[in-house]
């Protein structure tokens, strides 16, 4: 049995300008020791979709409209606030985007890294501020024994970030939740950090869901991937199929924007128009505006459906674009026009 087990999971937001549709019927499935990569722009639902699985959405305007989440055999869905406090911070951990917001100013960082572990175990005072000292070591936080009683704006963006990945991993949770956890990180930190939470996986078992825009992350890291759009999965598989074989068009157009070793004058691929409105009802496929491909009619009727291709391979495909024509050589086209 998968430790983690996602069912058409929908979160809205109920808006005096109306409901936002942040995800809509996402389904995952995570095992132990594996990593889960999610990507996809700003506001596709990456992190709604998580917090959805922590039970942090507020409520109000949040709203968990329908679905299921089995974590080791119990729906958190169906949880009281008091049962999730206890696999909160424990069993599951999460790495939040934000550090300064995340962290609390008015407290030492010994007091926030021993907090976490006092309350989820019989463990004394002196004993916590040494695993709380061993923990940002761990992380490369220097002169830790000194800098553990440092206050959140003695510290660095980066460090502040490094702090938040101690508190994550400081109990040895089953399953990491790591939203952006090395966007505030020089690379030398960042690969540090990534050997760190596999060296755990390797030796405890800890599932990972990693949120992250850096796809080379992903592919050095990741064993699967989902592709997220419009707060929809739009396309899923293995790191390679991703990566070698993928099928979906915003999947291949999120590939031919990664910034490469190429000419300097040479222009840099973007995809056109904007992310839709989630708060207004999507006919069809939600990125047929900004498809590459030509179109051939109008979209209409309910977004396809998450298919399943023999390989594994999942792919939500729309029939309203010609796909005729190599997706390569279209992408080239648009790049030619936008030099024009």
């Amino acid at each position: 049995m998968a430790l983690l087990d996602v069912r058409s999971l929908t979160t809205s937001f109920h808006l005096r300008s109306g409901i936002v549709r942040a995800a809509q019927s996402i389904d995952l499935s995570l095992e132990r020791g594996e990593t889960l990569g999610i990507v996809g722009e700003s506001g596709s639902g990456k992190s709604v979709t998580c917090y959805s699985i922590m039970g942090l959405i507020p409520q109000p305007p949040g709203r968990i409209e329908s679905g299921e989440v089995h974590f080791d055999g119990q729906d958190l869905l169906k949880l009281s606030d008091e049962e999730m406090r206890q696999i909160r911070g424990n069993k599951i951990s999460m790495i939040f985007q934000d550090p300064m917001t995340s962290l609390n100013p008015y407290l030492r960082i010994s007091t926030q890294l021993t907090e976490a572990i006092r309350v989820h175990g019989d463990v004394d005072e002196k004993e916590a501020l040494n695993r709380a000292i061993t923990a940002l070591e761990e992380v490369g936080i220097p002169d830790a024994p000194k800098r553990v009683q440092s206050y959140p704006h003695e510290f660095s963006g980066g460090m502040r970030q490094r702090v938040m990945i101690a508190m994550a991993l400081i109990n040895d949770p089953d399953l990491l939740i790591a939203d952006e956890p090395t966007t505030a990180l020089d690379v030398t930190v960042q690969a540090r950090v990534l050997d760190i939470i596999k060296d755990r996986q390797e030796r405890l078992g800890t599932a990972v869901i990693l949120v992250t825009h850096d796809l080379g992350v992903v592919a050095g890291t990741c064993d699967r991937v989902q592709v997220m759009y419009a707060g929809q999965v739009v396309e899923s598989g293995d790191t390679d199929q991703i990566f070698y074989d993928p099928k979906h068009a915003y999947t291949r157009s999120l590939q031919k924007a990664i910034p490469s070793l190429k000419a300097k004058d040479e222009v840099l691929y973007t995809i056109a128009g904007t992310p839709p409105d989630l708060s207004k009802s999507v006919a069809g496929c939600a990125f047929y505006p900004r498809c590459p491909f030509p179109k051939v009619k109008e979209p209409e009727g309910p977004v396809p459906e998450l298919v399943e291709l023999p390989d594994g391979h999942c792919l939500r495909e729309c029939g309203y674009c010609d796909r005729s024509q190599p997706i390569e050589e279209v992408l080239a086209q648009d790049v030619e026009e936008d030099v024009q």
